[in-house]
């Protein structure tokens, strides 16, 4: 599982990219007519929107508390340090628990059995691998200090207690969370956005005019968002911390 996880993990940006492109795959319905009658899109619509909007907001609160070197190093799991603040004081994988939100979310606005039952347990299935993956080389590099953190931090569940004590004397860093996460930010509300025109006619309204309309509005804006964030960063105008 280890080795599996390290593959994973080496093509994990890929790997999302392509599961977040089989939502466009035809499915059967999560919510029928049938079965919910003609309203039945607000449960899908609430249901998703409610969870991927978690999803996205832990991911940003757990960036905003607590630096965090992602992405590895020469594509392999690495760390120069063990972060146990922020979130991290109260799960051992927010930004994994985050990610898994997002998708659940989005396969549930979307509406898809298919996405839900098949695609969402595979998504699992390789953070699951990508998790052990990193603990078994956190465990080498920071020994009992990493154990001892184990013990007392789930892998998963979060535990809110001191939830409170957390967010009162850490101060939330808007500047790192929004320069550092715009890609999955821009990914993220572009995905939303999309379904909502395609998925949900009762709100932006029927027919192919009113979806070619804000089609149009909706992805110069955020490429017009993405190359401005980008810009900023790229030209020293921002300092993240």
């Amino acid at each position: 599982m280890i080795t599996i996880g390290n593959f994973f993990f080496k093509y994990r940006n890929q790997l999302f990219i392509f599961l977040y492109a089989l939502l466009l795959i035809p499915s059967p319905e999560l919510f029928t007519i049938e079965k919910f009658g003609q309203d039945y899109w607000f449960l899908s619509f609430y249901i998703g929107l409610s969870i991927t909007t978690a999803g996205i907001i832990i991911r940003g609160l757990t960036i905003g508390l607590t630096f965090i070197e992602r992405g590895g190093k020469d594509l392999k799991i690495h760390a120069d340090a063990l972060i146990t603040r922020g979130l991290f004081t109260h799960c051992r994988n927010p930004l994994y628990v985050g990610n898994n939100l997002m998708l659940l979310g989005l396969g549930i606005l979307s509406n898809s059995l298919i996405y839900v039952l098949i695609v969402v347990p595979v998504f699992l299935f390789i953070y699951q691998a990508i998790v052990l993956a990193e603990e078994n080389f956190l465990k080498q590099k920071f020994g009992t200090h990493y154990t001892e953190y184990c013990a007392t931090v789930n892998r998963w569940l979060p535990n809110f207690k001191g939830i409170g004590s957390t967010f009162s004397t850490m101060k939330f860093n808007w500047v790192r969370w929004l320069f550092t996460e715009y890609n999955t930010q821009i990914f993220w509300l572009t995905g939303v956005f999309l379904t909502i025109i395609f998925k949900y006619p009762q709100v932006v309204g029927d027919g192919s005019v009113n979806r070619n309309k804000w089609t149009m509005i909706v992805l110069p804006v955020m490429v017009l968002y993405y190359v401005f964030l980008r810009w900023l960063r790229k030209s020293g105008k921002v300092k993240i911390d």
